[in-house]
């Protein structure tokens, strides 16, 4: 008989949120690897963000979801509160006690961003005696905003809250985590820093999996996507994925090197159509940044910014109808964007710029999937001539094209043996 893990991922599908995707790829094979599932999540009508009902097909139908209440988002904003973890803890309580009366559970995994439910971990190992593991796709306490002096996303206020709560509830829930995943071994390596209490053996760098599935089921769904018109004659390249000023860096040497061309090769340039997609963290905002770099760099008419998130199959589309990827990468070293799977899985020419720690120039390079440029000191690193050679590798490709990737390499990438590595890792606590 399988052991039973509970997945804690507040912003499950429907809702199209980056922090379930290791979750919702790895649910095929769970049970193959020994693993019965259960998710605690929230019902999506309490929910804020972009509905993707799509989604939905992707779940096997042998996966148990308790759906938990909130307080909805249109009452607690009028008070100032919008953390999904302060309108729903108290019902995830209620959830999880109400199953455990005639249910078991022999382990729970954190796999999500709303850092503050982690703290039910030691709920419930203290109460019920299950050990619990931790995920983390971010960091939950930083100190990059404070050293880099950038605007952090919500506003300075709303960062220095989370910050405090973070100093006191981390190490109070990482002190009785049996183990930590990370996507990140900058991640880690961080922590271990900063708990001396925690062990090398604790940790296990674990990047997302490559969604193959949703890339078999994506033509049978006929998403028309509206960013653009693929066959309008024109070369859509495209960047799919949040913004942000730690993206500054490679943003702005994309655009001055696209300037520098364009002023030397106009006629290059006439039917090239950028596009960045789904920039902000926020449903509220809609400033459109990189369209105001890039109309700094006289860009502003080949460059378009479409802030909102759009429905996860309606990017993938985007990715596939696109002639060209590009991939911003961000000044912290540690960043590991796991956009790259869709992007080398939609089978176009990918032009990537990232700091050369990053995992993702990895990727890339040993799955020969495309042209990366990358950056260390920016103070001292100039990638313009670098990026010239590789903008006109892109601008010579034809809209056929179709990359040489080794896909034997791509396979550690992939979703099921990212969930076999998950699942060893579950085995490890049941057993002791």
């Amino acid at each position: 008989m399988n052991n039973r893990v509970l997945i804690v991922s507040p912003n499950f599908p429907p809702i199209n949120a980056p922090d379930h995707q290791r979750i919702r790829m790895a649910l095929p094979y769970f049970a193959e690897f020994g693993w019965e599932v259960t998710i605690l999540c929230i019902d999506s009508n309490f929910l804020e963000g972009v509905v993707d009902t799509s989604l939905d097909l992707t779940i096997p139908s042998n996966i148990e979801i308790i759906k938990s209440y909130a307080i909805p988002p249109n009452i607690s904003r009028k008070i100032g509160i919008g953390n999904l973890a302060f309108r729903s803890m108290p019902f995830l309580i209620a959830a999880i006690s109400k199953y455990l009366e005639k249910n078991t559970i022999d382990l729970v995994y954190f796999s999500n961003t709303v850092f503050l439910t982690m703290v039910l971990g030691r709920y419930w190992l203290e109460r019920y005696k299950i050990p619990y593991i931790l995920d983390f796709q971010d960091p939950w306490l930083s100190d990059y905003y404070d050293r880099t002096h950038k605007a952090p996303p919500g506003g300075k206020l709303k960062y220095k809250t989370a910050q405090t709560l973070a100093r006191i509830l981390e190490p109070f829930t990482l002190k009785r985590a049996s183990h930590i995943t990370t996507v990140s071994p900058e991640y880690s390596k961080m922590l271990r820093q900063r708990y001396s209490w925690l062990r090398e053996d604790q940790f296990t760098v674990l990047p997302f999996g490559a969604p193959e599935k949703d890339f078999e089921i994506l033509p049978s769904l006929n998403i028309q996507q509206t960013i653009f018109d693929p066959n309008d004659g024109c070369k859509h390249w495209v960047y799919v994925g949040r913004g942000g000023d730690d993206m500054a860096f490679s943003l702005k040497s994309l655009f001055s090197a696209i300037q520098t061309h364009r002023q030397l090769l106009p006629e290059a340039w006439q039917k090239i159509k950028l596009h960045f997609v789904g920039t902000k963290y926020s449903i509220f905002d809609h400033n459109k940044e990189i369209e105001a770099i890039a109309q700094s760099y006289n860009l502003g008419d080949i460059v378009t910014e479409y802030p909102q998130r759009i429905p996860y199959f309606e990017a993938l589309q985007v990715l596939t109808d696109s002639h060209g990827i590009l991939i911003i990468g961000s000044d912290d070293e540690s960043y590991s964007a796991s956009k790259i799977y869709p992007c080398i899985l939609a089978r176009k020419p990918i032009l990537a710029i990232l700091h050369q720690q990053s995992l993702v120039v990895t990727v890339i390079e040993s799955c020969q999937a495309g042209q990366v440029v990358t950056f260390n000191d920016q103070a001292t690193t100039n990638i313009l001539k670098q990026l010239t050679t590789k903008l006109n590798w892109l601008l010579s490709q034809s809209q056929e094209y179709t990359p040489t990737t080794d896909w034997q390499a791509f396979n550690p990438y992939t979703a099921r043996e990212m969930t076999r590595q998950q699942c060893a890792i579950f085995d490890r606590y049941v057993s002791s």
